[in-house]
């Protein structure tokens, strides 16, 4: 019945959001269309000025991997993290989450492909991949896009919640999922 329900409403919410916004638009008197188009043109003055922070991220994510230091950071973890019940597969993806999400992603299908959806190591990524975020990359391009110098403790604390969701994530799916 709830399942019912929910594929329902997920069905209907976009094509109801496209009718209600610009309705209450048009009975606020407001020009819909001309506000689309100067956020869309604003949106594309953003993609432009973000641009150099988005190749320079790229291009730092792809030397850290065709360096070997990732393998190096990889091979001084491993025994770690696979004490405390980490599978191995896994710790690529820890590292490279904040660095890449399309990276992620690349590393999180091979894991699926290899493992499977319903195996833990799936999982964990599955979950991985929701609880924590590209760090890194949103800190250079949105903070070198808004003019941002100093990011103070933001590197800090972006990296925790990166290590917490990763730490609850193994956590949460070894208790689900082994018992």
């Amino acid at each position: 019945m709830f399942a019912d329900f929910c594929k329902q409403l997920s069905a209907w919410a976009i094509p109801v959001l496209l009718l209600i916004i610009p309705s209450v638009g048009f009975l606020n008197k407001v020009n819909v269309y001309e506000k689309f188009v100067e956020g869309a043109a604003e949106g594309f003055q953003t993609a432009i000025r973000i641009l150099p922070f988005l190749v320079a991220m790229m291009v730092a994510v792809n030397i850290f991997r065709a360096s070997g230091a990732m393998d190096v950071f990889i091979a001084a973890l491993k025994p770690v993290l696979q004490s405390v019940g980490v599978p191995p597969d896994l710790i690529p993806l820890a590292i490279i989450r904040p660095l890449s999400g399309t990276g992620a992603l690349g590393l999180t299908t091979e894991i699926l492909n290899r493992y499977g959806a319903d195996s833990l190591t799936g999982r964990i990524a599955s979950t991985l991949m929701g609880s924590t975020d590209t760090t890194f990359y949103i800190l250079t391009v949105y903070f070198g896009a808004v003019g941002i110098r100093n990011p103070r403790y933001s590197v800090l604390v972006g990296l925790i919640g990166d290590l917490v969701g990763f730490v609850s994530s193994v956590y949460i799916c070894r208790r689900l999922f082994l018992n």
